[in-house]
């Protein structure tokens, strides 16, 4: 029997002997008495499990993400500092945190209202839908589509995001394995953050640290981050096509991205989330619990 079990069982078994041991005028302070310790070890309990990484399940109160406006009414909620440069991370880990709360409908639905390059909302219709053929991070490759704010975007993806994939369970009950576009974490090399470069659009010398404050460390991973099957941190789905419906392929783009990249990336989220992303390049991993 596991230490924490052990011990609830044998605190509840002296409650009640101590309860049966006293008079029926002494047996109202016993209770109460039993009643606090009860309260102090399932306190525990939740401690204990919560030092072993149990997840805890958010209240969604009344979000149930029918639209995707209703999480764009979330920004601020979302972006502590108003700021969502190179932070689309949080935007999926906000729905991944109630996916249980959400059909597998509305799930997906919600995920096609941010762009996982800049951040930015977006409303999900033919001229933010675009066609990707990206690498997997287990090998390989897959085609899917992906909803942004701009085409700069697609090239930002091409050089550095890749796909990978991570089991979600539902309001329905079901557990899906759907796939999501990840970078590598940044705090793996969190120095990286500090150091300076010279912005394309001022022409001055900043820091990731300041551009993109939702970037952030906490013991030793990506602050608010949800991680995919590999250990990479998601930063939206990568949709299924869908019969009937129109998208723009990337290879529209080839030579738009080459202009750009001779340009020192001066569209676009510029430098951002370009030099957040090559901190830690995803590269061959082992499956977590494989």
């Amino acid at each position: 029997m596991p230490a924490p079990m052990a011990l609830n069982v044998a605190v509840r078994v002296l409650c009640g002997l101590l309860f049966f041991c006293f008079s029926d005028a002494e047996q109202p302070v016993v209770m109460a008495a039993k009643q606090q310790v009860n309260a102090v070890v399932s306190s525990a309990l939740r401690a204990s499990e919560d030092a072993k990484g149990v997840t805890q399940l958010v209240d969604c109160g009344s979000w149930q993400g029918n639209h995707v406006e209703e999480l764009h009414q979330q920004y601020y909620n979302i972006f502590k500092t108003q700021n969502r440069n190179a932070a689309s991370h949080l935007w999926s880990s906000f729905l991944l945190d109630r996916a249980h709360c959400m059909t597998p409908e509305n799930f997906k639905l919600m995920f096609s209202g941010f762009c996982a390059v800049s951040g930015s909302p977006v409303s999900p219709q033919d001229r933010t839908r675009y066609r990707l053929n990206l690498q997997v991070a287990g090998g390989g490759k897959r085609t899917g589509i992906m909803y942004y704010c701009c085409w700069p975007c697609v090239c930002d993806t091409q050089d550095f995001i890749k796909v990978d994939t991570k089991s979600v369970t539902l309001s329905d009950g079901s557990t899906q394995k759907l796939h999501f576009t990840v970078f590598g974490d940044p705090c793996k090399n969190p120095g990286e953050l500090t150091k300076s470069f010279v912005d394309p659009f001022s022409g001055s010398s900043t820091t990731l640290h300041d551009e993109a404050p939702e970037v952030r460390c906490e013991n030793g991973q990506l602050k608010g981050a949800h991680f995919s099957d590999h250990g990479h941190v998601i930063l939206n789905m990568f949709f299924d096509e869908e019969v009937g419906s129109t998208s723009q392929d990337e290879s529209i783009y080839a030579g738009h991205c080459a202009d750009r990249a001779q340009q020192g990336y001066n569209s676009g989220m510029g430098e951002i989330f370009r030099r957040v992303a090559q901190i830690t390049p995803v590269g061959t991993v082992t499956a977590i619990g494989a």
